[in-house]
């Protein structure tokens, strides 16, 4: 039997009827804390998941005033993440998991590596040693996320030519920019500059130009 991750932060909330065309939906699994995503993705409320348009006291924007303009949207060629070890993100998981995490220990030593945004599409998970299943960013490299899914996350390329990352019903899920809910699985969520996906115990990717 191919081993699986260790369910140590959110309990996974059913997926949507019609799973996401790109991967066949996989079974429902079990997390630590129970936290249900929001049906809207990471960062839902006013103004969306970067805050632009954010309204005033009311409800209402403030009287002449102009949302700053927000991170550019990733599209096209040029883009790449950045894959690290991510203290902020490390410290928040473990605040709010369960004793099951209590044995692991953020690596001493995990250089930055990068990967080219180039389509259709790029599988994030862990190789299976049982077929020789590799995805294109293999988090099972020493130093292995044992919080990552076989087959944990896909960055797609929309037709606009948009990017955008969608959770394969991992088991401990997917989050952004330090987001403390998951995102739904099988929805596809759009990246924007600077985003910041978060997957296992530790693992940050971190989008920018290349």
């Amino acid at each position: 039997m191919p081993q699986q991750a260790p369910p140590f932060e959110h309990q996974r909330p059913a997926p949507p009827q019609q799973p996401f065309p790109y991967e066949q939906q996989q079974p429902q699994q079990q997390g630590w804390n129970g936290a249900p995503g929001p049906a809207g993705g990471p960062g839902t409320g006013p103004g969306g998941a970067h805050g632009a348009g954010q309204a005033g006291p009311g409800g209402q924007a403030p009287a002449g005033a102009m949302a700053p303009p927000g991170p550019a949207p990733v599209v096209g060629n040029g883009w790449v993440v950045a894959i690290t070890a991510d203290r902020e993100y490390f410290t928040a998981m473990m605040g709010r998991s369960g004793p099951e995490a209590a044995g692991l220990n953020l690596p001493a030593y995990f250089p930055e590596q990068q990967h080219p945004l180039a389509g259709p599409q790029i599988s994030i998970g862990r190789r299976r040693h049982s077929t020789g299943e590799s995805p294109d960013i293999d988090l099972g490299r020493p130093p292995e996320d044992p919080g990552v899914s076989h087959q944990h996350a896909l960055l797609v390329q929309q037709p606009d030519g948009s990017w955008a990352v969608v959770d394969q019903n991992s088991t401990n899920g997917t989050t952004v920019n330090l987001a403390e809910d998951p995102i739904q699985p099988y929805v596809p969520v759009p990246l924007h500059e600077g985003d910041r996906v978060h997957v296992g115990a530790w693992t940050t990717l971190t989008v920018r130009r290349g």
